[in-house]
C-alpha cells in the first residue's frame, strides 16, 4: 500500500509541475475518474479536459504498472509508463532523459583496463 501512495504522490507532483501554457488549464475539468481498491489490488484512472491522464493497477504484492501523461506547452503529448516493484520505480518513455554515449576514447580505455588488471600489491616489510 505504501508503494501505491508513493506512486500517486509522484504522479501528483509530476502533474502539478507540468508546465501550464493554456489559460483554460486552470479551469480544466475531470472528464473521467475511476478508482477500484480491492483486497487483492487496485485499478485507478483519471482523465481531465486539458489532456492530463493517469492510469495504474497494482496487486496484493505491491507491484504497480501504470502511466501518466499531459500535453506540453509545445502541443506534444508527453507519456510516461512505469513499473514499481521490488526493483524500485522504473519509468520509461521517449521523454525520460538518458545519459549521453560514452566517448570512444573512454570506451577503449575501459576495455584496455579490463584486459590489463593491475598487479596485486605485495605487503611492505619494514
Amino acid at each position: 500500500m505504501f508503494k501505491f501512495v508513493m506512486i500517486l504522490a509522484v504522479v501528483g507532483v509530476a502533474t502539478a509541475l507540468a508546465p501550464v501554457s493554456r489559460s483554460d488549464d486552470v479551469h480544466a475539468d475531470v472528464v473521467s475518474r475511476s478508482d477500484d481498491v480491492r483486497a487483492d489490488g487496485f485499478d485507478t484512472s483519471l482523465h481531465t479536459s486539458n489532456g492530463i491522464e493517469q492510469a495504474a493497477s497494482g496487486d496484493v504484492h505491491g507491484n504497480i504498472h501504470g502511466n501518466f501523461g499531459w500535453i506540453s506547452p509545445e502541443g506534444d503529448h508527453v507519456d510516461v509508463k512505469y513499473v514499481a516493484n521490488e526493483n524500485g520505480y522504473q519509468p520509461s518513455g521517449a521523454w525520460i532523459p538518458t545519459p549521453p554515449p560514452i566517448p570512444e576514447a573512454i570506451a577503449r580505455a575501459l576495455v584496455w583496463l579490463q584486459s590489463h588488471p593491475p598487479a596485486p600489491e605485495h605487503p611492505r616489510h619494514h
